[in-house]
Formats: structure tokens, sequence, C-alpha cells
């Protein structure tokens, strides 16, 4: 297609693109922050032209799990940093979760985040809602309010009432509405009856022995077995066990599944001997076989989304004594860089990274105008270079926390770009203008007139 009366906003030019019909030599227009066209628009006119050539033009990278602190935590990250480390790592949405002080428990919430982010998130967003015994009848409605993405269930690792740890709350979570339920699968009467094995103090390597493979597993057949009982979609968040892979095989028509980055890099006991407490995570990164697991899960299609899991936390509390140092590490910035690296390596696809870092989440959540490059779609785009090899370093990390596990590593391929609606967020490792983030939409949640 050729275009030449026309005049557009934005066109995108001499890259290879990644869209439904696989890889593209293509041009892409863009008007009103969607995309206009495919095709050659050598004699069109523009606002803007970006001359792309070697450069690969992927859709808009989706983070679908971080934890972005705020409000009550942000001395660890607020919105405005965690969508600003977000921004310069490509990604252009990501999906935060409930687990702030105050917790994401009802509309109130919920709206209070939306507020908060107005004006500072340079990335598209929504929020998980929460889960617990004291709001479960009232999921139906929350699950479907404008700038929710869905329900997150932690059935262990969490504190409070939104600890769901019995059958009894979670069956009732379950059959309290119908979207697709997000679960951190850990058993929690296994930690606890486990945690004599580090109460006293331990070497950090000891915690994927504490969370051993089977509290990961009784817990994901438990949900499994609860969800089929009351006909209710589920997510299991960030698989981290070669059996759970086999186990979820089993149950596609009812279950999707999310794999971390650093789960797919990392492995158990160099991991722990190496960083110390900034490898320590929940779920734990396991020995090697189970990274084996969770590639082979990649490689026959049993993944669905790639998410980060950031969970920052200052290096001063990282630096307590094991087990009272809290579990998690950053990670959104970081997560399209390490992928890219997997592609290099001959380990993953770029189409195949493709449906893990957009379209899958497009198609679990049903999200409006995202994950794919196609014509009526929001002009999202995350521009990367596949050959060109970057350090990680302290330098370009934008989270509050001020660390990596994966500082100092080198990598092959590196975002270049971030584009949303048609506007350049990131440019070469620097943000532009101002933050444009704005509340991501679903097919099946009440929506505000347009």
């Amino acid at each position: 297609m050729t275009e030449s009366a026309e005049t557009y906003d934005l066109i995108l030019r001499g890259a290879e693109v990644l869209t439904p019909n696989g890889r593209q030599a293509c041009d892409v227009a863009v008007s009103g922050g969607r995309i206009a066209g495919l095709g050659d628009f050598g004699g069109a006119r523009a606002a803007m032209t970006l001359d792309l050539e070697g450069l690969t033009v992927l859709p808009g990278v989706i983070d679908t799990q971080v934890h972005f602190r705020e409000p009550g935590l942000e001395h660890k990250e607020d919105l405005e940093s965690g969508t600003r480390a977000a921004a310069l790592g490509g990604v252009v949405a990501v999906f935060e979760m409930p687990n702030t002080k105050p917790s994401t428990l009802d509309a109130a919430a919920l709206e209070d985040k939306l507020a908060r982010a107005r004006g500072r998130a340079w990335t598209d967003h929504a929020f998980f809602m929460g889960s617990a015994a004291e709001n479960a009848e009232a999921l139906g409605e929350l699950e479907r309010l404008p700038g929710c993405c869905g329900v997150k269930i932690f059935m262990g690792s969490s504190t409070g009432s939104l600890l769901v740890e019995d059958d009894e709350t979670l069956r009732e979570v379950l059959r309290c509405g119908h979207r697709r339920v997000a679960v951190h699968c850990e058993d929690e009467d296994r930690l606890r009856e486990r945690l004599e094995l580090v109460r006293d103090g331990a070497d950090v390597a000891m915690h994927p022995e504490w969370r051993d493979a089977e509290t990961a597993l009784r817990a994901t057949r438990r949900l499994l077995r609860l969800s089929r009982e009351v006909g209710r979609r589920v997510h299991v968040l960030h698989v981290t066990t070669a059996e759970e892979v086999t186990e979820l095989a089993r149950h596609r028509d009812i279950a999707t599944c999310e794999v971390t980055p650093q789960h797919l890099t990392l492995a158990a006991p160099e991991c722990y001997e190496r960083l110390g407490t900034l490898a320590q995570m929940n779920p734990p990164i396991r020995e090697a076989r189970h990274r084996a697991g969770l590639w082979e899960g990649v490689n026959q299609g049993l993944f669905d989304v790639v998410g980060s899991d950031h969970a920052p936390h200052t290096l001063e509390e990282k630096g307590g004594d094991y087990p009272r140092t809290p579990s998690g590490m950053p990670g959104v910035q970081t997560l399209l860089p390490l992928l890219l690296d997997h592609h290099a390596a001959g380990r993953l696809t770029l189409e195949r990274l493709v449906d893990l870092t957009s379209a899958g989440a497009q198609r679990l959540y049903g999200l409006v105008g995202k994950g794919r490059i196609a014509v009526g779609y929001d002009a999202d785009f995350t521009i990367v270079d596949l050959k060109a090899r970057r350090e990680i370093t302290g330098a370009w990390l934008a989270s509050k926390s001020g660390w990596s596990p994966f500082e100092g590593m080198t990598v092959t391929g590196w975002p270049i770009f971030t584009i949303l609606r048609g506007n350049i967020v990131m440019r070469e490792d620097e943000l532009q203008s101002t933050p444009i983030g704005e509340p991501l939409r679903f097919q099946d949640t009440l929506q505000p007139d347009v």
C-alpha cells in the first residue's frame, strides 16, 4: 500500500516490523495515536519520520506483573520511578500489584492509585484488585472497574487479609466474578511447617530448600482443583518448577501461566553464592533442572506471558540477616534486555518473544487496542537493536532501589525507542517530554463513555 495524499503524525521507515503476518520489511504510519497503515509510505507526508534502518520494531512490551510500592512504601519505589524504569527498558504498559499500604481491596483504593498515576506515569497502566475474605462477595463488581486488570490471589507469601491460604476462602474468591484470576502459588501450611529449617538463621542458599518445589506444586494443584470445581479461569504467576510445567500442561482449558526472566536466567546454588540475598525472591530461584524445565515450557508453548515480578527493596533492607531479609528484586527495566539476550543466544525466537511480551497479555486479559502492530491498534512500539552489545550498569537503572541482580552483565539486544500511542517516550536511553501514561482499557470492564 502506498499513501501520498494524507499527512500522518508519524512514519516509521526502514525497519523490520513484527506484525501478525510475521516479520515484514515495511513502513508504519501513525495518525491520532493509532496505527493507520502498514506498507510503503515513501511518498507520504508526516509531521515526523523516523529512519530506523537496521532496527526492529516490536509491538509495545507489556509487563503484567510489577510491584511499584505506592502508596505506603515509596522509599522502595513509586509510580513515577517505576514507570520511568519501565519506559527506559522498552516497556509501554504495566499491571501493578495490590500489596501496597493500604492494600488495594476496594474501589477507593483503586481510584487512589489511578489518581496518583495521573500525570506521573511514563507508561500506560492498570492495577490488580487484591482478594480477601472481607471483599470476596464484591470482587465480581470490583474487577470490572475502569483501570482494574483483574483480581490477584496470594496463596502464600503475603500478610494480613491479602493472604488467602485456606480452601474455603479460596473457593469463595474464585466463585465471585468471571475474569481470569492471577495467583501466587505457594502453600502456606507447608511454608510454616518448613520454617524451622531457617527460622534461627541460615545461609540464603537455603531459600529454595525452605520454599521447596513441593511448596509450589502443592499450591498449584490445589488451585487447579478448586478452579475446575467452580469453573473459574486462573493464571498461575511466576512458575518455578519443572513439575508445575508438566501439571499445567494438563489443564490448559482453565489455566494460563507466566514465567519470569530471572527464573529463565539464574540458577541455584550459583546465584546465591554470587549475589547473596539479592537473589532472594518468592517463589525462589531454583537449581538448573528447574530452569531447564521452564525453558521446555517456553519451547513447547506452555507459557502465555513473561512478567518481571519487579519487586524492589533497598540495599539496606537486603543487607540484613536471612531469613529476615525481604524477598524480591527489581526487574521491569531489565525484562526486555534479558529476553533479547536469550534471543541472541538462540534460546528464544523473536516471534515467541513478541507473543510472551505483548500478544499474550492482550489475549489473556482482553486488552483494548494493545499487543499487536495492526491497523486501528494503539501506536505502541518497542524499537530494538538486535545486534547492540550493552552492559547493564547502575547508571542506567532508574528504580529507586538502585540495584539489579544483572548489573555488570553484558547483553546482546537493546531497546532504542519506546513509543506510546505515537509519542516518543524514550529515545536512546533518554526519556522525552513529560509522563503521558493513561489507564489501560479492557474488553470486559465497565468503561466510561468515550
